[in-house]
């Protein structure tokens, strides 16, 4: 698939599968005519760059486990044990996060629910 394809493949502009391929996060192979050629699982790559980005993890967060999704050279098995155990590792950060997010929704509950002269966001204000 060519970057135009791959682009409109997945609403991500030109510049950004380049950006992207610059910073290693993508692959292309080049043709004859040296057009860039992605593999078809490069939308689906890119869509998991996404949705990682829109729930907060950084590009250097997510390029921490490129290795292991690009790891073709070494044993299935140990490639496929390696990525289990970062999927479980982010999973219990995501955890941590939602239990974290948890707690400071209660507490932002919790304190709209307080008369106003009580509130300390409302008192920092009006002084």
């Amino acid at each position: 698939m060519q970057i135009g394809g791959l682009a409109q493949a997945t609403g991500i502009s030109r510049d950004t599968l380049r950006y992207y391929e610059k910073r290693g996060l993508l692959r292309a192979r080049r043709s004859d005519n040296g057009y860039r050629d992605y593999p078809e699982e490069a939308a689906d790559w890119l869509r998991y760059i996404r949705t990682a980005q829109a729930l907060g993890f950084t590009l250097q967060e997510i390029e921490a486990d490129l290795p292991l999704l690009t790891a073709a050279d070494g044993d299935p098995a140990s490639t496929a044990a390696a990525l289990r155990d970062a999927l479980r590792a982010k999973l219990a950060e995501i955890d941590r996060r939602i239990d974290g997010l948890q707690v400071l929704r209660a507490e932002l509950a919790r304190r709209l629910g307080a008369p106003l002269a009580e509130c300390p966001l409302q008192a920092a204000t009006a002084g």
